[in-house]
């Protein structure tokens, strides 16, 4: 195998962008977005002003809003083809890609699809069938941080061996280790449900409640991600790795995470509606909670925090009330994760 890979990004959003600047070092690398207005505005001025202000495109990188050719360059059994949507435009993108010919596929995305309530993996193997070699990349990793080339730590998981080793060798580097996984469920769940539980440590820092309170919210939102988890299929230690309490800690504790900065903005009496413009990116927590709560009330899964979420996101309660009822649960005994 070359060592110098084509891959192509399909998502000019900051992690995508992120992730093309780390990789276009090793490999020939393409970078696509929708929008030709913003795609010639990136390849023009080397940046990409939207997404991803002050970080250079690197020479090499190639930027284009031309989807066949986004394809083309990855058109042979060593192209790895990265989907870096958000959960609500995988399944567009997915049926962009029927009928073509698709080399390795890969997906960045964290949640379950608003509406289905379905994991990524799930609406990938609905749109595009079982036998494509895909998998999701995943793990704890702020977008600005990888573009600095700051180290980091990633997973690949998924159910085929040729295509983890594939991604291993495209993305593993001097500032990004990969380690790889089969439970795919289980890195799927824990990087959905992170986002939720960074909503809920948003709240409590915004209301000054301390680093004891952080903790044992991080600790417990843990057991929340492990029940829901195995309840789907997943295996408990995924949840001990980089995609459980590793993306945990980080999103839950990161002034970069865009979801702690919705729980401290709802704490401070905010609308969600205004914490949403403000922000002017995706916080996948929002649509994430409405879904996780269904799924868990149809599974008879006990998930407190996340239901206190999405009672202060959706249904009107306050933070100050719902933090309260918390607190005033009937006392239980801990067990690990279940």
């Amino acid at each position: 195998m070359s060592s110098r890979m084509p891959i192509t990004i399909l998502g000019a959003g900051a992690w995508g962008t992120a992730l093309a600047i780390a990789l276009a070092e090793r490999h020939e690398v393409m970078l696509w977005g929708r929008s030709e207005e913003a795609m010639s505005h990136a390849a023009r001025t080397r940046e990409n002003s939207a997404y991803l202000p002050g970080h250079s495109l690197p020479a090499n990188l190639q930027v284009s809003a031309d989807f066949a050719a986004a394809l083309a360059h990855v058109a042979h059994p060593g192209g790895v083809l990265i989907a870096a949507t958000s959960v609500a435009g995988l399944r567009p993108l997915a049926q962009q890609l029927l009928g073509r010919a698709i080399p390795n596929l890969v997906w960045l995305c964290k949640g379950f699809e608003e509406g289905s309530g379905l994991l990524p993996h799930q609406v990938v193997r609905e749109v595009l069938g079982r036998e494509l070699p895909a998998g999701v990349l995943s793990g704890p990793s702020f977008a600005q941080e990888v573009a600095h080339g700051l180290p980091c730590a990633l997973v690949i998981a998924s159910e085929d061996a040729a295509l983890r080793e594939l991604v291993v060798a495209a993305v593993h580097g001097p500032a990004i280790r990969v380690y790889s996984s089969d439970d795919v469920v289980g890195v799927e769940v824990g990087g959905a449900v992170k986002n939720i539980l960074a909503i809920a440590t948003g709240i409590i820092d915004g209301m000054n409640l301390g680093l004891n309170a952080r903790a044992a919210l991080i600790t417990r939102g843990l057991a929340e991600i492990t029940r829901l988890g195995v309840a789907l299929g997943a295996r408990a230690e995924t949840f001990m790795g980089l995609a459980g309490i590793g993306d945990l800690i980080l999103t839950c504790t990161g002034d970069l995470s865009r979801n702690r900065r919705v729980g401290l903005g709802l704490a401070q009496g905010k609308p969600l509606e205004t914490v949403v413009a403000e922000l002017g990116h995706v916080a996948e927590g929002v649509r994430c909670a409405a879904a996780v709560r269904a799924l868990a009330q149809r599974l008879n899964i006990e998930m407190p925090i996340t239901d206190a979420v999405a009672g202060i996101l959706f249904d009107g309660h306050s933070p100050r009330s719902t933090v309260q009822q918390l607190l005033a649960r009937h006392p239980r005994e801990e067990s690990a994760f279940l």
